[in-house]
């Protein structure tokens, strides 16, 4: 059994110790490189749990204007504060963000639809939404949430 089999933190570790000394030879090279591949593939994959998340939601804002609520506009608010976070540690995923709403909405159409009883139909079947109004301060104009406003 190797290290990382037993224990990933001191594999990481000594993996990070020989970089630093140049001992290429002496790297767990498959290991390593499928780490990379991982760590690369968890930050596209919080970025489509937040997409999903916000527009979800934007769903239900949108679509239950009588159920909302101050949980709804903290899970859109901290969505949104999530996705900006990721995207500036992250830039190049920028360019795929159009993608992956695409891949999320369907996901994110059935998931509002349970959650609200309302029939899938009722929810558009192409998302509805740009990709700045998902990460934007967008809120639909017509029942547009106001100061005064109070929540449950």
């Amino acid at each position: 059994m190797t290290t990382y089999q037993t224990d990933f933190y001191q594999w990481t570790q000594q993996q990070a110790d020989l970089l630093r000394q140049g001992a290429w030879s002496a790297l767990d090279m498959e290991n390593l490189i499928e780490e990379i591949d991982d760590m690369g593939r968890s930050q596209k994959n919080a970025l489509q749990s937040y997409l999903f998340n916000v527009i979800m939601h934007l769903l239900k804002w949108q679509y239950q204007p009588d159920r909302r609520g101050a949980s709804w506009r903290q899970s859109i608010d901290h969505g949104r504060n999530s996705i900006e976070r990721l995207l500036e540690n992250n830039p190049s995923l920028v360019r795929q963000l159009s993608h992956l709403v695409a891949l999320e909405y369907p996901r994110a159409r059935r998931q509002a639809s349970r959650e609200t009883g309302l029939p899938l139909t009722t929810l558009p079947e192409n998302c509805p939404l740009t990709v700045e109004q998902i990460t934007g301060d967008y809120w639909p104009e017509s029942e547009r949430l106001t100061l005064n406003q109070t929540f449950d």
